[in-house]
């Protein structure tokens, strides 16, 4: 059986801020537990003006306490913007106010430009050296504590606070093959060294105390609507999105329009391609068809959704209809489509 999970990136959507962004979140959250999903994680980046997840952590505790069972956590935390014992200690405490729910997912890119990297960090003097470093020192203060340890992580030691490492290239892979750590690959939007990845993790992976034999995430963008064509004007916000953000021109995610694609240069085009390679966008069946395909490819124990839609309906009902497609996919008990409406108490407007 294959896992099902959610990436969100809490999208700030053109004509709306973040308090609304937080509030359609929480929102979905609730649904995507109500569905079926696995885990629910959240990502940082800094200086974006169309996602509002900078304060990760913070999110995660929001998006913990309107839920009960699924599991809350980052994809990723961007270690080299955080002291270890920092992160040991935030993810420590959400751990303490939601046992056995929080995810840790690492990463070692900025999550943001350069300018800002310097703003978070005050110094740039690290090498590539110390992201390895970096994740063994916060395994040891999640751990139980030590005789004679010294720095104690309060709360944090003991949790044991389950650690991913994400990557986009064969360094996070073969990190997490060392440390015999679960390893989720951002193939939403790098799919370039998927296959390589892959293989190499699970050639190299060196059981742990953490993890017997490999665990696989991957991402994989979302997108389902009643028909192909619906489910391709929807997507196109997402698209914008990206195009703008590599143009230099990041901002809130923009309401759909008709043939994008057939906008851009050709240099463009062949982006969106190379981008969309894991990509689940159409009706249900063609949404299958396609998820078949990625797990055919890559064995993934586990797939992470990402769904950019700028109507939140739409966006509700894209999960909804994902979760269907998985569902079927493991033989198991088909989600009942409905409007996924929350109710009133639940939902929280800006």
């Amino acid at each position: 059986m294959t896992k099902f999970s959610i990436l969100d990136l809490v999208p700030i959507t053109k004509g709306s801020d973040a308090n609304t962004a937080l509030a359609r979140s929480r929102e979905l959250i609730i649904l995507a537990e109500r569905l079926g999903y696995t885990r629910y994680w959240v990502a940082e980046h800094h200086n974006m003006p169309g996602i509002a997840s900078s304060a990760t952590a913070v999110v995660i505790s929001h998006l913990a306490g309107a839920t009960t069972s699924i599991r809350v956590g980052s994809g990723g935390i961007m270690l080299p913007n955080h002291a270890p014992l920092v992160v040991a200690e935030q993810f420590g405490t959400l751990a303490s106010l939601f046992p056995g729910r929080i995810d840790l997912g690492l990463g070692r890119a900025p999550g943001t430009d350069g300018l800002t990297m310097q703003a978070l960090r005050r110094s740039l003097d690290s090498n590539v050296e110390d992201f390895p470093r970096d994740v063994v020192e916060l395994q040891h203060y999640l751990k139980p504590i030590q005789s004679g340890q010294r720095v104690v992580a309060t709360p944090g030691a003991g949790t044991e606070v389950p650690i991913w490492i994400l990557g986009s290239s064969l360094f996070g892979a073969q990190l997490a093959a060392l440390l015999g750590m679960p390893f989720a690959f951002a193939s939403h939007f790098a799919p370039t060294y998927l296959d390589t990845a892959i293989r190499m993790y699970r050639e190299n992976f060196k059981p742990s105390e953490a993890l017997s034999e490999p665990h696989v995430m991957i991402g994989a963008n979302l997108c389902v609507a009643e028909t192909d064509d619906e489910a391709q004007f929807l997507r196109s916000s997402a698209l914008q999105s990206f195009v703008n953000l590599r143009r230099g021109q990041p901002g809130p995610l923009p309401p759909p329009i008709q043939d994008f694609e057939q906008q851009l240069n050709p240099g463009e085009r062949q982006m969106m391609q190379d981008i969309g390679q894991v990509s689940a966008v159409g009706s249900p069946e063609t949404a299958k068809q396609s998820v078949e395909s990625i797990l055919q490819r890559t064995g993934a124990d586990e797939l992470m959704f990402v769904s950019a839609i700028w109507d939140h309906d739409k966006r509700l009902k894209s999960y909804t209809l994902g979760a269907s497609v998985m569902n079927q996919i493991n033989n198991a008990p088909a989600c009942p489509i409905e409007e996924p409406r929350i109710t009133t108490d639940e939902r929280i407007t800006a």
